[in-house]
């Protein structure tokens, strides 16, 4: 009987027992967001491209091509600035898959998918670090467009709607990114067909140069790169000239990337191991 009573005891006091309520969706998202952050604080060679990247090409194709293209580096900075900052999101874009792909390497998911935690919390909050880490790479190509004489007719509310602009073009993005992290087995195969996808979009668009000087068929597939509508949008949001359809489908591309990538990600990531 003692033992019975002692069970019976037992079974009282865990029942009295307040749980803690589970974190919520956004809060586990904060989270993991905070663990990207504090992973580039343990691996800062991860700051490089963001850091190095965007002064290299800013100061290089300024000076490179701005008096043969504008007839001044001045006046080809203009144009070049909102271009670049487009190139350094799409390009900094490629880390979302690549880290991901490492973390899945050493097993780290697998002790989140235990977790009583909101499920996409893992990808989504590692994404948003990256936005943090999109803002930072655009501010510091901001501040050497300044530096190197750029000046924004709209002035910071033209630069802030840019930056919002870009940070939600590059969520969308990041998803595609994530689903080649999660289906291929090596972070360099994620970098080396990231790349593969990149280069036309950045390439062939109007990041460089004015699609008028361009092929009928270049021309065509400018006007079809969402890239090319981003930029057209920074650029009207910089100078006060704001295309509707540039806008449009600058916010449309990356609702349907996340749309269909996300889903698509989520069912990957429950599969894998």
């Amino acid at each position: 009987m003692s033992g019975s009573s002692s069970a019976r005891a037992l079974i009282r006091g865990i029942r009295v027992l307040d749980r803690p309520a589970p974190a919520g969706p956004i809060a586990c998202t904060i989270a993991f967001g905070w663990r990207a952050l504090l992973k580039i604080k343990y691996v800062p060679e991860q700051m490089f491209d963001v850091l190095v990247t965007p002064i290299m090409f800013t100061v290089m194709f300024t000076y490179l091509f701005g008096g043969a293209l504008a007839g001044s580096t001045g006046d080809y900075l203009q144009y070049l600035l909102p271009g670049i900052l487009a190139q350094t999101v799409v390009f900094t874009s490629i880390y979302t898959g690549v880290t991901l792909n490492g973390d899945l390497s050493k097993g780290v998911y697998d002790r989140f998918k235990s977790l009583p935690i909101w499920a996409p919390a893992p990808l989504v909050g590692a994404m948003l670090g990256d936005i943090l880490r999109y803002t930072g790479a655009s501010l510091i190509v901001v501040l050497i467009g300044l530096l190197l004489g750029y000046r924004p007719e709209q002035g910071i509310v033209g630069v802030l709607l840019s930056l919002v602009l870009l940070n939600i073009f590059g969520f969308g993005l990041g998803w595609i990114f994530t689903v080649l992290g999660l289906l291929l087995r090596t972070p360099g195969a994620v970098m080396t067909l990231s790349w593969l996808v990149l280069m036309p979009l950045t390439f062939v668009s109007n990041i460089y140069v004015d699609p008028a000087t361009m092929p009928e068929l270049l021309q065509t597939l400018v006007a079809l790169n969402p890239v090319s509508h981003l930029v057209s949008a920074m650029r009207g949001a910089m100078v006060g000239e704001l295309v509707a359809f540039s806008l449009g489908i600058a916010l449309l591309t990356p609702a349907l990337l996340t749309l269909t990538f996300g889903p698509l990600a989520m069912r990957l990531y429950h599969r894998k191991h």
